[in-house]
């Protein structure tokens, strides 16, 4: 395909409010290096004209690997017995981000598995110090839960909520999650949206039996749920997962969706993940010239960092714990300026109704 008519589609995806399901997945089937380069050089002409150059900088206290879950594809599914379960206790979960406050960090999220007996007062208690201690923003990331649930941790202060869809097309959706319902799925998210939280949602490029239809079906999905958060993360396999080890994640194709998630969402937060680095060392950064902006810092404590183990690979950087100087690594690996702010939603109706919640 001629220059002409690469650039054609992509303005064509940019510009439409719904964007044509064939011309993404025409983009995404493009394997030409030019081809490439056209998609990722304009998706990162559209992050930087909505977004900005920067780099906004997050932390992540992984509080508990416990999950009730069977995802076939995950390495803390409930019915791996080779993991060692951890929760960490209120006082470590402080210290965490009191570390991370300490570095100029302004968002916390604070994850874990998706356990039915996580104790909703419990984390209620957290969110509630960490706003009055510290001036941060609080995401979560804790799936599936009941309304006055979501409700008493938005009172209490959350500000963000990250539940990933994984993929927006349910017959895939029900084979790699058994016992789990699409629907309720659908169903938080818009509890979500509705109590007042900034969303955000992802899901995994390379799974098996995903075709590059429903990858167009999941960027389609993100723009019509307006989402706040979108998390493009590649399949890796885990060996205690139940998913028959397949080839695993293009590293093209991921860089592909994360590209024109960015040009059809435009205003998100789009992070470069850690699983990025499991590809290849060049493709975090390369993920980040495509249209990601955000970068997430790992504060769990050194004890159990590498317990929260959803790809069954060790990570290095897990060894050590996270300095300034491991922040300038970051701004000279990446030639860009970091970002320390609360990194809000950049969409123009939440902005406001941040400003009038604290008029």
């Amino acid at each position: 395909m001629n220059t002409f008519d690469v650039v054609n589609i992509l303005e064509r995806v940019y510009s439409d409010k719904y964007p044509k399901i064939k011309d993404i997945e025409v983009l995404l089937n493009m394997n030409v290096s030019a081809e490439i380069k056209k998609i990722t050089a304009f998706a990162d002409q559209v992050k930087s004209r909505f977004m900005g150059e920067d780099i906004l900088i997050r932390g992540i206290v992984e509080f508990s690997n416990i999950c009730g879950n069977q995802c076939v594809y995950c390495g803390l599914n409930v019915g791996n017995k080779n993991i060692k379960r951890y929760s960490l206790i209120e006082s470590e979960v402080m210290n965490s981000v009191q570390d991370m406050y300490g570095l100029g960090i302004k968002t916390v999220v604070l994850q874990s598995g998706e356990n039915s007996a996580l104790d909703p007062v419990w984390l209620k208690d957290i969110i509630f110090n960490i706003k009055e201690s510290y001036d941060m923003a609080v995401t979560l990331s804790v799936g599936e839960k009941k309304h006055r649930e979501y409700k008493m941790w938005k009172e209490a202060g959350a500000d963000r909520y990250l539940l990933k869809i994984e993929t927006a097309n349910e017959r895939l959706y029900r084979a790699l999650h058994p016992g789990m319902d699409y629907s309720n799925r659908r169903k938080c998210l818009r509890l979500l949206r509705d109590i007042g939280y900034q969303v955000g949602s992802g899901n995994i490029v390379g799974l098996k039996g995903q075709s590059v239809s429903n990858i167009a079906e999941d960027i389609l999905f993100f723009l019509k749920e307006d989402l706040d958060m979108i998390s493009v993360s590649p399949y890796i396999h885990h060996k205690n997962s139940s998913l028959d080890k397949n080839e695993g994640s293009d590293p093209m194709m991921v860089i592909k969706a994360i590209a024109l998630t960015r040009i059809t969402a435009k205003n998100v937060h789009m992070p470069s993940t850690t699983a990025m680095e499991y590809l290849g060392k060049a493709h975090k950064k390369k993920a980040m010239e495509s249209g990601a902006n955000v970068i997430m810092i790992n504060f769990t404590p050194l004890a159990v960092k590498n317990l929260y183990n959803i790809y069954g690979r060790q990570n290095k950087k897990n060894i050590k714990k996270c300095d300034s100087q491991h922040i300038n690594d970051i701004s000279k690996k990446f030639a860009r300026k970091l970002d320390f702010s609360r990194g809000d939603s950049f969409k123009p109706e939440k902005k406001i109704k941040r400003i009038l919640s604290h008029v």
